[in-house]
């Protein structure tokens, strides 16, 4: 099932940033689509949750070095 999330993530301060976490969550099966958000901290993803969850995004990002905010 097509789902989208906002997840909100520190550490983030440039467009190698941006890049880090758009590449890292592309390369998931499921994701469809990611948007990141320098100034409001935050990520959007569009993904199915039949081939990934929620919380393989999350510690994606967190692996990268980055902050996942519950």
């Amino acid at each position: 099932m097509h789902k989208k999330e906002t997840i909100r993530v520190k550490g983030m301060v440039c467009q190698h940033c941006v890049a880090a976490i758009t590449s890292a969550l592309n390369s998931l099966p499921g994701v469809s689509n990611v948007w990141v958000n320098l100034k409001q901290e935050r990520v959007e993803v569009d993904y199915n949750d039949d081939k990934v969850d929620l919380g393989k995004i999350k510690k994606t990002i967190s692996a990268k070095g980055y902050q996942v905010i519950i």
